[in-house]
């Protein structure tokens, strides 16, 4: 395993193992006693970056979400683990009432509803501090200002070490960070967006915006992320669900029918010959080892698929591999 630091006050910031574990499904589709196998072999790889939501995963149980935090909790406790594992999750996106959803009736980022849900979070994670608290998604109704106060309040407060932000405009980043440092409180250190090898339509509007969707990395927040070194890049859903190699069986979303995804695919699938890898593999390598870090959070049903993934941080790709990757559009 390799590692890299996130956030760079030397009081909260943490050394966490360069690829992530997604805990969306564990305590729905994912069983409590998988769940630990899993969490167990990441550990054992020397993995220490797990990520869930308070939200998670509400669409599969009718719930409000939390099931993912109580089994993190639950092994927390029944193996001892203590600050060794860096937890992340996130808020703002839980529905208010069980059988609604995020889209018209989440909980959004107003100063009462982020204290609350920190709060129970840590309850269900069973932390005296969370150690990575993410805004899950932008919230148009509460004034930003709002929103900064209320995440910055908890780190003051010793209740949140970092903070990170998922699926917001960069220009909503930037604002938030300057009004932060404008007031002296913490501001977002980690972002969480869907990053992948194959690259969606941007041109597409999303269930939270006409203008497009937020949470996909695009040309401007990698350009926002190369003129801020000091910011972490967590990519979500680097594997598409499964679609690489398997397309077949899990098409790909309507999002990738373009030209540039037929480009990639025949690069991909080239370069997975050459190596002897998977296409996971070759795409996990790909971001792990670009010009811009990136940590991939990969989710994980059983062992040997989280063993595929932990494989790819042997595979180096060569520099005429890499750049035929990047040159396929």
């Amino acid at each position: 395993m390799r590692y890299r630091t996130i956030g760079t006050d030397p009081q909260h910031r943490r050394e966490v193992s360069v690829l992530s574990l997604g805990a969306m499904l564990f305590g729905t589709r994912t069983d409590e006693a998988t769940a630990f196998a899993v969490l167990d072999r990441f550990v054992e790889a020397g993995g220490t970056f797990v990520d869930t939501a308070n939200n998670y995963a509400y669409w599969l149980d009718g719930s409000r979400g939390g099931a993912s935090e109580r089994v993190l909790g639950n092994w927390r406790r029944s193996r001892g683990i203590t600050d060794e594992v860096v937890i992340a999750t996130k808020l703002g996106a839980r529905p208010k009432a069980a059988g609604t959803g995020y889209v018209e009736n989440r909980e959004g980022l107003s100063a009462a509803a982020i204290r609350q849900e920190a709060e129970e979070s840590r309850q269900r994670l069973g932390v005296e501090k969370l150690d990575l608290l993410y805004a899950h998604v932008q919230d148009p109704t509460v004034e930003l200002a709002e929103t900064v106060g209320a995440f910055g309040e908890l780190v003051a407060e010793g209740t949140v070490g970092l903070l990170g932000v998922s699926n917001h405009w960069s220009w909503q980043v930037e604002r938030a960070r300057n009004l932060a440092a404008g007031a002296g409180l913490a501001g977002y250190e980690v972002l969480q967006y869907s990053h992948s090898y194959f690259r969606r339509r941007a041109d597409r509007p999303s269930p939270l915006s006409p203008d497009g969707d937020a949470g996909v990395v695009v040309g401007d927040l990698l350009s926002y992320l190369r003129a801020n070194p000091e910011l972490a890049m967590v990519a979500y859903s680097p594997l598409l669900g499964g679609s690489y190699g398997n397309e077949a069986a899990k098409p790909l979303d309507q999002a990738f029918d373009h030209a540039g995804t037929r480009a990639r695919s025949a690069v991909l699938d080239q370069v997975a010959k050459e190596t002897g890898a998977t296409h996971n593999q070759v795409v996990l390598s790909w971001l792990l080892g670009g010009e811009l870090p990136v940590i991939p959070l990969t989710g994980a049903s059983s062992v040997a698929q989280l063993d595929e993934s932990l494989a790819a941080l042997d595979l180096e790709l060569t520099e005429d591999q890499r750049a035929e990757l990047d040159a396929a559009h």
